[in-house]
């Protein structure tokens, strides 16, 4: 039996661990040392016209280990969609709105709200209903960007295209600063990056870094060196390369072997020309042609152009790496969030600008054709600006060792880079305003992924849209979808059932289509 003085003893060392226990809560919370309180950095990484199954965690043949450690590290999203081409994405994904007006806010503007330190390096591009103040230099804290396309090599003639915009002044070559030479936009947009990064670690806030990359939109340029570890790999040609992205892709659980490999398919855009001249040449461009029926000659051509866009990906990938690193080295990588996915799929346009100079060097201004492009969108049909699966369909991977707990986790659940805005401003605990200069704001269309980042079900969006234009539109509400192509008929497509769209029901269930389009058309207009 326990004593009175026994129980007044237990009663005070009770107290007493109490009282420590109290103590060490309130030194934490001082120190900011709760782990889960604190916010997470963000990082944000767009490829450019990089197809499906381009990356080896997809299926591809591509040297890109950083982004396969992301995959393994994080959840890997297997019915992601973006909006087909560059600039709708982009304009999509920035302001959270399918088409929005002068209230539309960038991401960026919201999260300075909440105390991050927000920074942009890469490609900026919008459509005409985005509003100046949403751009780039009037929201991110750090920028250095370049509007469009244009070239990755210091061209001959000296200056590029689009020149480089460093916090809004317009830069010469001359004053880019480079860690490595030549010059290599990708290279220089990480090290500016880095830079900034130096700055927002002085502060005690959270970051938000933007990486749109132009990788590997064309002109095709690389490196040599990066070239030089895929010359050879191409010469077993589109038809194996699809067929064994195809199995890899159904090994590794990103396709059920339900779904057969759409057949192979040229370019029939009906309003994306080519440029005049060369026309013995330029016919081939878009058309798919047997392997086996090429000579040995076109083989060795068709390699070096598949070897350079595998480089431009592996550069990207090079890259991510080294963000990744300076992330573990300031022991910031377990709370950062990070996420990769293209602005939509592979691309079979001819914008060549002559054949004179190969693929590769700076001045070459060279293309890729449509069969490799289509290999790139395995196993879907079509490209780049098509609603169908292999335009608007991307690759997504989201990284946050500290809260995905689902290492190396497929998901089948889909979602949509209108869908990001949500997530982010969620993830940093800020809610959207209520009004925007003076109006009722116009809230996003998206909703946040965070649950499925936890490894929950989220509650679908109604309804999902995406391709370039009323031309190559496509509209999905739940399992169903529809799509057009040079604006012909709508065709139908059950995505549980045939995600790889060979069997088109718009014959079978009229019925479903007009329901949809009515459905489609009141949502565009709202």
């Amino acid at each position: 039996m326990i004593s009175k003085f026994q129980r007044i003893k237990m009663n005070l060392i009770f107290i007493k661990v109490l009282f420590f226990f109290f103590i060490a809560i309130l030194i934490s919370g001082c120190n900011g040392t709760e782990p889960d309180k604190k916010p997470p950095n963000i990082v944000l990484i767009m490829g450019d016209d990089i197809g499906f199954s381009d990356l080896g965690s997809y299926g591809g043949e591509i040297l890109t280990p950083n982004l396969d450690r992301l995959a393994a590290e994080g959840i890997r999203f297997i019915q992601f969609y973006n909006m087909a081409k560059c600039e709708p994405t982009r304009s999509v994904m920035l302001t959270g709105h399918y088409k929005g007006d002068d209230r539309s806010l960038s991401v960026a503007n919201l999260l300075n709200k909440a105390n991050y330190t927000t920074i942009m390096c890469g490609k900026e591009h919008f459509q005409q209903w985005v509003p100046e103040s949403a751009y780039a230099v009037n929201n991110f804290n750090h920028t250095f960007t370049f509007w469009k396309i244009s070239e990755f090599f210091v061209p001959p003639g000296g200056e590029m295209a689009n020149p480089f915009i460093l916090n809004g002044r317009e830069l010469s070559i001359d004053e880019v600063e480079n860690e490595i030479e030549p010059l290599y936009k990708t290279d220089v947009l990480t090290d500016y990056a880095l830079k900034f990064l130096d700055t927002a670690l002085t502060r005690d806030n959270p970051f938000f870094l933007y990486l749109p990359y132009n990788n590997a939109h064309y002109p095709l340029q690389a490196r040599e060196e990066d070239i030089a570890k895929f010359r050879g790999k191409y010469l077993k040609g589109w038809d194996m390369i699809r067929q064994e992205r195809y199995d890899k892709m159904i090994e590794l659980g990103i396709l059920d072997r339900k779904y057969p490999m759409s057949p192979p398919e040229g370019n029939i855009n009906r309003f994306r020309g080519h440029p005049k001249g060369d026309e013995e040449i330029r016919e081939k461009i878009p058309l798919y042609r047997p392997w086996e029926s090429l000579t040995e000659e076109e083989k060795d051509v068709l390699d070096l152009e598949m070897s350079v866009f595998a480089a431009m990906v592996h550069r990207l990938d090079i890259n991510v790496g080294r963000i990744i690193a300076y992330l573990k080295a300031n022991d910031l990588y377990d709370n950062t969030l990070i996420m990769y996915l293209s602005d939509n799929g592979s691309c079979p346009y001819d914008s060549n600008r002559d054949f004179i100079h190969p693929p590769g060097g700076a001045d070459g201004y060279r293309t890729l054709c449509a069969a490799w492009a289509n290999a790139g969108n395995t196993p879907f049909r079509y490209y780049k600006q098509f609603g169908h699966e292999g335009g608007s369909h991307t690759h997504f991977i989201a990284s946050w060792p500290r809260m995905i707990k689902d290492k190396g986790g497929i998901t089948d659940q889909p979602g949509h880079v209108v869908d990001l805005l949500p997530t982010l401003i969620d993830i940093a605990g800020i809610a959207y305003p209520d009004q925007v200069s003076g109006k009722a704001s116009l809230p996003p269309d998206g909703r946040s992924l965070l649950p499925v980042f936890l490894g929950q079900t989220r509650e679908e969006p109604e309804y999902f849209m995406s391709g370039h234009t009323e031309r190559f539109r496509m509209y999905r509400e739940g399992d169903w979808k529809i799509v057009r192509s040079n604006k012909d008929d709508w065709e139908l497509y059950n995505m549980t059932e045939d995600r790889t769209e060979v069997h088109n029901l718009a014959d079978k269930q009229p019925e479903k289509v007009q329901e949809l389009v009515s459905n489609y058309e009141k949502r565009k207009s709202e």
